[in-house]
């Protein structure tokens, strides 16, 4: 009972700080997501890495990384920025072959995929405030993201709970059903049109086109990140939500999920 108040709390005030920031202003958006991609780049490292620290260029890289992509998708800076998103992979190399005592291929690979795994999706997030939006000025979109995961996430764990018997990926995460997946996907589909009676941005089809694609790459950012917990050998990847693990254990499935959103989006 005692942990079921933690996780509640937790998960409360987790969606008080994200949804709050996304009424309040882009610039609150950019704030609480930079600070939550700083905390995940450091997660990411010590799973990867275990006891070797990544350096101080890590976390300035991959913070202006975000940085850059969440300017750019607030027209805050031109889109020919984007090269500087480029060069500083370059200067991860450049940098790894001056480390003492040994350099090692292995923190290159780590500070890209970091990048490309939290620095770049936390950044698309903030074009999602605005993106898809036209002629409405509130941000549907990027609300829908996270409250359509957290649909998907809550109803897969209450149905699988009470029906799942068919195991989706065991080898990975033991807990997940197919029974539980598709009652996700069910009532993702559902919120997704209950979205569509109150934003016009959208229509229907493309609502409920926008709820299959996050199902569906939410479920497999989940198992991704169990990976990534299953090789390092832990439970969770931080302590920072009592009863909910660290930041990629929240945003594991929106990390995976956005970069989708963003390109249906951009084809609509």
């Amino acid at each position: 009972m005692k942990e079921l108040l933690i996780r509640t709390l937790t998960g409360g005030g987790f969606a008080v700080i994200i949804l709050g920031s996304i009424l309040w202003s882009p610039w609150a958006v950019f704030v609480v997501l930079g600070v939550f991609s700083a905390i995940g780049l450091y997660e990411f490292q010590r799973l990867v890495l275990a006891d070797e620290k990544a350096g101080l260029l890590y976390y300035f890289l991959g913070i202006s990384v975000y940085a850059l992509i969440g300017l750019m998708g607030m027209e805050v800076i031109d889109f020919s920025n984007f090269l500087l998103v480029l060069i500083s992979f370059f200067i991860v190399i450049a940098a790894e072959l001056f480390r003492f005592p040994t350099p090692s291929w292995r923190h290159i690979s780590t500070a890209f995929t970091a990048f490309i795994y939290i620095a770049i999706p936390m950044g698309l997030m903030n074009s999602l405030f605005f993106i898809g939006n036209a002629g409405i000025d509130f941000p549907w979109i990027l609300l829908a993201l996270f409250i359509l995961v957290w649909a998907n996430d809550v109803f897969a764990y209450l149905v699988g709970s009470g029906f799942g018997k068919h195991k989706l990926f065991e080898r990975l995460s033991p807990g997940k059903t197919w029974e539980g997946s598709i009652g996700g996907l069910v009532f993702t589909l559902i919120f997704a049109w209950l979205f569509s009676l109150v934003a016009t941005n959208l229509d229907l089809t493309q609502w409920l086109g926008l709820a299959l694609i996050i199902s569906l790459t939410a479920n497999v950012g989940d198992l991704a990140e169990s990976l990534l917990k299953r090789n390092a050998g832990v439970k969770d990847s931080g302590i920072i939500f009592p009863g909910h693990g660290g930041v990629l254990d929240r945003f594991d499935a929106i990390l995976f999920a956005t970069p989708f959103v963003y390109f249906y989006l951009y084809i609509l």
